[in-house]
């Protein structure tokens, strides 16, 4: 039987997958991505002739796309099959082109899974390449191509070599030096809290109430003298139970993943970053080698902003929820989550292709990564279709002598979704414990008032998922950019990981300052969410991408020039890339020079002395082991972390900056978080010592 139809995908790990379930009269190939792009080398867009792009193949794709046109040759029908999105239907786009396809043919499929019923049935829909999703991508393309291709020439002129700007990149530079100017300009102020340790109830139990105010009003407590003050009117007082109110809280699961939410919780639970996170995702989608089943993708779809489920995928999970878990474990009414409103909806969320599969069944097919993120996807859709939990609460108040104290506590009723997964949250959650049988008039024994003086406290840093959440919520940028967007600002030395957090460096701020004085558009937040707002457009048929283009280009050419005017001579140094070495080899000063490999030191006597050093970056504070130069180093995923120069000698490391101070309690290193500074010897051996209470109290 001869094979007369060629499905192109995107990569050969799908194709693999696919070609198992097409059967012997289909031949299937990939594409590795994009085949044809603007050129590297130059702009590629003819502004003055309506935006017209100039595509060219890529240098490195020439002989793949040769023989992709010689195999295309001998087939009567050619199916492309790359990505269900934006950008998968560019590459169709282009692959039709240089196949010389009828424009008008239907032979664009779709595979939301990679498994049988999803081939099968991609493959039997054919459609038409969609031109409003091609026009929507090539506005974003070249709108890009326009903003990195001026925008970044001018930075590199104005501080230095090799840097880049980008539409939705200078954002989240933005976004990040926004928070630190917050916490370095924050003033705190002081607060103080009065909290009584009771015992009482049925049986007698400790715990704690906290001060709330009078009879007739709540009172702040600002200082301590006004604290002294309730302290000493509190003399004698007896602790009276003056109210007890119970009720029930319930607890929704949250919906299943989209690719932002997946990102953010595989950040949390995981701490894997957004760019690991997607390379898993997308090896789980195009096909594992499973034992007994072959090769299966694993997940649906990962680049979607949509909350829906299929029909049969919801009776799959509600059959396993029954059988593992019992009747009561499904809710009374089926789950519909209400995707966002901008939100695309082009495909389900992201869930397992066949729920029946429990991650560890497949646990030893998989890589660590791969089960991690499997595990992840399953629990969360498994749990979104289960029953709410439910908590018996408990709130008292509390009576002394005018005086309200308040306390509140919790109780299981019912554990619902959370007996198998709970989302991980940025903000720090207060536990509530059980409180003991408190009947309204019973009085309580105080044990001890305590006082506690506070501070009020900034906002914190960005982590990767509390930005990719607040890009989100914000409209800038796509969920299928976060990744790369992250990678492009470390990479670039414009941010870096203190912890979890992100860091402006110099470089970063030197960069954004500049972009938000001369281009403060580029870096607008609802500037650049209107912007993906019309690529939404266009992709409805609502507007027009090269009238788009068109009143994006009239103000940018503008902003342009008026910033070359502004900053005739304007040269920006940064203390970073200051230093004081002669060269060695003919003892003119040495200077910090850039390549496409980093930073490195150069003599300035070049081409006539070619004398090079690595850059190393020391932070002024000497080694406590050795007495040799801490310096700044990057790991290979571009995390920040301080270590000896004498290494391998001296083999001190810590992810925080030493601060070249000592503890006073025990003569160990200080470190510094943010402006604060911890001993890391002390936090050990408290923690070693809660540790063996809790054991001790167990």
């Amino acid at each position: 039987m001869t094979k007369n139809n060629l499905v192109i995908v995107e990569s050969p790990a799908k194709a693999k997958t696919i070609k198992k379930y097409l059967g012997s009269k289909f031949d299937v190939v990939a594409s590795m991505g994009h085949v044809r792009d603007l050129p590297k080398t130059r702009l590629g867009v003819n502004i003055k002739e309506n935006f017209e792009p100039t595509y060219s193949i890529i240098k490195e794709k020439k002989e793949l796309v040769k023989k992709l046109k010689e195999k295309a040759a001998s087939f009567e029908n050619i199916f492309l099959a790359t990505d269900p999105d934006r950008e998968g239907e560019a590459i169709a786009w282009h692959l039709a082109y240089i196949l010389k396809l009828d424009k008008n043919a239907k032979n664009r499929v779709f595979f939301n899974e990679i498994t049988k019923f999803g081939i099968e049935t991609g493959i039997k829909n054919p459609q038409t390449i969609n031109d409003l999703m091609v026009g929507s991508q090539q506005a974003r393309r070249i709108l890009d191509r326009i903003v990195g291709y001026k925008l970044s020439p001018f930075l590199c002129q104005k501080i230095q070599k090799r840097l880049s700007a980008g539409r939705v990149q200078s954002v989240a530079l933005k976004v990040i030096n926004d928070r630190e100017e917050e916490i370095e300009n924050f003033e705190p102020q002081e607060y103080w809290s009065l909290t009584a340790n009771l015992r009482g109830g049925t049986p007698k139990k400790d715990f704690k109430a906290f001060f709330w105010g009078d009879k007739e009003k709540q009172i702040k407590l600002e200082n301590e003298s006004q604290t002294q003050e309730i302290i000493k009117n509190l003399e004698d007082a007896k602790y009276i139970v003056s109210e007890v109110k119970r009720g029930k809280r319930h607890k929704k699961p949250a919906p299943p993943f989209i690719t932002s939410t997946l990102q953010q919780e595989a950040a949390r639970k995981l701490n894997f970053s957004s760019k690991r996170t997607m390379k898993v995702a997308q090896e789980l989608y195009e096909g594992v080698e499973l034992p007994d089943l072959g090769a299966m993708g694993l997940i649906t779809y990962m680049r979607t902003d949509s909350v829906r489920i299929s029909e049969e995928s919801r009776k799959i999970s509600e059959e396993l929820i029954l059988n593992k878990w019992g009747k009561e474990y499904l809710p009374s009414k089926r789950r519909i989550f209400k995707a966002k409103s901008n939100a695309q909806d082009a495909h389900e969320a992201i869930r397992p292709t066949m729920p029946k599969i429990l991650p560890e069944n497949i646990k030893n097919s998989l890589t660590s990564d791969q089960f991690k993120i499997y595990k992840l996807v399953w629990e969360r859709f498994i749990a979104s279709q289960m029953s709410d939990c439910v908590q018996n609460t408990v709130r008292v108040k509390i009576l002394a002598n005018d005086y309200i104290f308040t306390s509140s506590g919790c109780t299981p009723h019912f554990d619902g979704f959370t007996v198998l997964y709970t989302e991980s949250r940025d903000e720090k959650e207060e536990k509530e414990s059980a409180l003991p049988e408190l009947l309204e008039g019973a009085e309580c024994k105080l044990k001890k008032l305590e006082p506690n003086q506070h501070f009020t406290e900034p906002p914190p840093r960005f982590t990767e998922a509390s930005l990719i959440k607040f890009l989100e919520e914000n409209g800038v940028g796509r969920p299928s950019t976060y990744a790369s967007i992250i990678s492009t600002i470390i990479f670039r030395n414009y941010v870096i990981k203190e912890g979890k957090t992100f860091v402006p460096t110099e470089l970063g701020r030197a960069v954004n300052d500049l972009i938000k004085k001369y281009f403060p558009d580029i870096v607008n937040i609802k500037f650049t969410s209107n912007m993906e707002s019309d690529l939404d457009k266009i992709e409805r048929g609502e507007s027009d991408w090269h009238k788009v283009l068109d009143n994006f280009y009239k103000d940018f050419e503008k902003t342009l020039e008026t910033a070359k005017d502004l900053t005739k001579g304007l040269k920006i140094k940064l203390k970073e890339n200051e230093i004081n070495i002669t060269c060695d080899k003919c003892g003119l000063p040495m200077e910090v020079k850039f390549s496409r490999f980093g930073k490195f030191i150069g003599c300035s006597g070049y081409p006539e002395c070619k004398n090079i050093k690595k850059f190393v970056q020391g932070i002024g504070v000497k080694c406590h082991r050795c007495g040799g130069e801490i310096i700044k180093k990057k790991s290979k995923k571009g995390k920040v972390f301080y270590g000896c120069a004498n290494y391998p000698k001296c083999d001190f490391v810590s992810w925080y900056m030493p601060s070249g101070e000592v503890c006073s309690k025990c003569g160990e290193p200080l470190f510094l978080k943010g402006k604060k500074t911890f001993c890391e010897n002390c936090e050990k051996n408290l923690k070693n010592e809660d540790k063996k209470e809790d054991e001790k109290n167990d």
